[in-house]
């Protein structure tokens, strides 16, 4: 059975955030609000936790193609190979949004993803999100909950998301009602950027 923990977007509660990290770091998983759909997550650091999500998803994790949620752009040299100055300002105007954003992988990635040319980062525009990931101090790994239901391709509904995932996760979080549109993908691993997946995020500041 997932605890269900209600957090506001506008405030969110230190000690409900507390909770969530806790629960990370046992190396549990959790579905939380972005700036677009919930995801699946958990902390990237922990290999079983990661093999889980692979597992649910029905993917190898050494091929999966997870992104990396961050909480701001500090961090990016960990896991990302240098990038020149154009791309930076390319981040720095987009992000936080709801965009994923593919780049060249760096040499120190998780053991995981050691194999790995490239890697999708997200800074969504979403407090609870970043301050989860502040809270802990390292990305997490991050996977759209999607539907079976055509119409529906994403469920927004938190209390729906609980009753669906209840007991493949550890935790869920209500942040409200989610969006139903994924984030827009772009590749910016080479010279010049491409559109992968139009998403919520706007193309035209590309």
């Amino acid at each position: 059975m997932a605890d269900f923990i209600r957090i506001y977007e506008e405030n969110p509660n230190s000690k409900a955030i507390n909770t969530v990290v806790k629960v990370l770091k046992q190396g549990g998983l959790i579905i939380y609000p972005t700036d677009t759909v919930y995801g699946l997550g958990c902390d990237i650091t922990n290999i079983k936790a990661l093999e889980k999500v692979a597992r649910i998803k029905g993917v190898k994790l050494e091929k999966s193609n997870f992104s990396f949620v961050c909480s701001d752009l500090s961090n990016l040299s960990d896991y990302v190979k240098q990038i020149d100055t154009a791309t930076f300002k390319i981040l720095k105007r987009a992000l936080p949004g709801p965009y994923t954003f593919i780049l060249p992988g760096s040499k120190t990635l998780p053991n995981p993803f050691k194999k790995r040319k490239t890697v999708g980062i997200r800074v969504p525009n979403n407090n609870i999100a970043l301050d989860i990931v502040k809270q802990l101090g390292n990305p997490i790994i991050s996977t759209s909950i999607r539907d079976e239901d055509e119409i529906l391709e994403y469920t927004t509904d938190p209390e729906l998301i609980l009753e669906k995932w209840d007991n493949l996760v550890d935790l869920v979080i209500d942040g409200g009602y989610g969006d139903n549109e994924a984030s827009t993908v772009i590749d910016l691993s080479e010279d010049v950027p491409v559109v992968v997946r139009e998403g919520k995020g706007s193309i035209e500041i590309f």
